[in-house]
């Protein structure tokens, strides 16, 4: 059985992170990664923008090359999971029946897609956008594919099809709630991605609920809805969010449900266990207090950074100001804060110039800002955000008043 000083459960960038911080911050003993693909650590987002459309080769999405985590001692045990964890023991079980003791773990497993439960579901030509496999397993198919239906109107699910539009692909995009975006935009940012969806030929269908998938020997053929219509396809691709991968910890013992919850060094309940990232729920001032979790690169990189850091004995917690962002076609999206909770909504520049901004407030402070090719916008918004500011409304409101001229104002 081996000894091994931190054992990092989960290859993706909260993981990655979370080795080079601790070798940043000092730390010289043993680090091993331990993951489910054969993959060395790559970038995720890119993987239903550029990788899917064929611009990135997968060498360009590596977040470092093999050479680095030679050099820096950090080794990998890869295609394998833990699939039990024995905190009294300080002792990994993975899937393949081998033991790793531990020193301390850091859990960042992420989630696995949420699955269609409907008849057909398993269908031939029904995929999801998660790891590199996912999309490989796409790009095989996709010349004998004309017609795709898109489930799920979040950000994977729009970003995939502006892909496939752009490939020539005929896209039907299938949204349960009244608007794409719904759980995480306002209307305005809601009303622009439809139209620019449409603009480009995609058929955005709201309101719609999948009844099954119906197929022909196996092969999916078209998404049925409730009220009867069959969307004609030969791919469906779903996006309708992740389920938290942390099963091991939970039987374990560790205080979560959707997700392992973590205190604000990213320490969980079982001693000697962090976790990070998409799977570790936090309270979070920038959602007023309550349990999140953020499946942003940005949480499982600065979350990595905090852990480490706790391990190395500082006493620094997680404070970090949420970002996203999204490209579709020439469209970037930068968001800034977390808009869950809103009471207000104040709407900079016109829409149709395809260039604005839509700022989120609670009690008249500025809590998130999603900004539609406006790069200045998400600058200045970025420290009204953090700063939990209150600017005039209407200064708010006028594209032509810089924003970093309200942090001094306000």
């Amino acid at each position: 059985m081996d000894q091994v000083d931190v054992v990092i459960v989960g290859a993706g960038h909260g993981g990655a992170q979370a080795a080079i911080a601790l070798r940043q911050q000092g730390f010289d003993g043993a680090i091993t990664i331990v993951g489910d693909e054969p993959e060395l650590p790559y970038e995720r987002p890119p993987l239903s923008k550029d990788y899917l459309a064929g611009d990135k080769p997968f060498e360009r999405l590596l977040i470092r090359p093999a050479i680095f985590w030679a050099e820096r001692r950090i080794d990998f045990r890869m295609s394998t999971r833990v699939v039990a964890v024995s905190p009294e023991e300080h002792r990994l079980t993975t899937e393949d029946g081998q033991s790793i003791r531990y020193g301390k773990v850091i859990w960042a497993t992420g989630g696995a897609p949420r699955r269609l439960s409907c008849a057909g579901a398993d269908a031939t030509g029904v995929h999801y956008v998660r790891n590199r496999a996912d999309v490989d397993r796409m790009v095989v198919e996709l010349p004998a594919v004309s017609r795709v239906a898109v489930v799920g109107g979040g950000y994977i699910g729009l970003e995939a099809a502006a892909v496939l539009t752009k490939l020539g692909k005929q896209v039907t995009v299938i949204e349960a709630l009244d608007r794409v975006l719904a759980r995480v935009a306002g209307e305005p940012l809601s009303r622009f991605f439809e139209a620019e969806h449409r603009a480009h030929g995609v058929d955005v269908r709201l309101g719609a609920m999948v009844e099954a998938i119906e197929t022909v020997d196996g092969r999916a053929t078209g998404v049925r809805l409730a009220d009867g219509e069959v969307v004609a396809c030969e791919m469906v691709v779903v996006g309708i969010g992740i389920i938290p991968a942390v099963a091991p910890l939970l039987a374990a013992g560790a205080a979560g449900g959707n997700g392992v919850l973590v205190d604000g060094q990213c320490r969980t309940s079982l001693a000697d266990v962090f976790a990070i990232g998409d799977c570790a729920a936090h309270a979070n001032r920038y959602a007023d207090g309550a349990v999140i979790r953020l499946e942003s690169v940005q949480n499982a990189n600065d979350q990595a950074t905090i852990t480490a850091k706790t391990i190395m004995g500082a006493a620094d917690h997680y404070d970090a100001v949420p970002w996203f962002w999204s490209n579709q076609y020439d469209i970037k999206l930068q968001t800034v804060g977390l808009s869950t909770g809103h009471d207000d909504m104040v709407l900079r520049g016109d829409p149709a110039t395809r260039s604005f901004s839509v700022v989120y407030l609670r009690g008249g402070r500025v809590i998130a800002l999603d900004c539609v090719n406006m790069v200045k916008d998400y600058v200045g918004g970025r420290a009204l955000v953090a700063g939990g500011l209150s600017p005039d409304l209407a200064q708010l409101a006028d594209p032509a008043i810089a924003l970093k001229s309200l942090v001094v104002a306000a």
